[in-house]
């Protein structure tokens, strides 16, 4: 079986069926946007879909849990603000970080949301709660009474 699944790996690999830089280097958070490591802890999301701040702190805080590990009490900080990506041309894209000693300014606390302002940071259980927009509640599709 193993022999089976190396073939059938390198045959993808060199027919170019599986876009293999790709997928080691992006990743596609819960809402669709995709996030770039640029190192082990700073990251880029791209800016799709028309998504907002919420979006993009949203999909930031889904690439910390799940491609970091980050503990989901850790803070992380826009680094760099909404403007040209790093990662590819004609793309808009925002650098979220965990390093706050990384950051050109002084890290700050805000209460509104925003990612326009380099050094503003929220805990990643915070940012991640904007996730649950893109969450499907079945309870409320399936099981909706008299709503007519």
């Amino acid at each position: 079986m193993r022999i089976f699944c190396s073939a059938a790996l390198s045959a993808a690999l060199f027919t170019g069926s599986l876009p293999v830089a790709a997928a080691a280097q992006s990743y596609e958070a819960i809402n669709d946007l995709k996030v770039y490591g640029l190192s082990q802890t700073s990251f880029e999301v791209i800016e799709d879909h028309g998504e907002g701040a919420r979006g993009m702190w949203c999909a930031a805080a889904d690439y910390a849990i799940h491609r970091l590990g980050v503990p989901r009490t850790t803070r992380f900080y826009v680094k760099s603000p909404r403007g040209r990506s790093q990662t590819g041309a004609g793309r808009v894209g925002v650098v979220f970080t965990t390093d706050a000693a990384s950051l050109p300014v002084q890290p700050s606390r805000s209460v509104s949301v925003s990612v326009e302002v380099p050094g503003e940071g929220l805990p990643v259980y915070h940012a991640h709660q904007f996730c649950r927009d893109y969450e499907i509640e079945l309870d409320s599709i399936l099981f909706r009474r008299g709503r007519y």
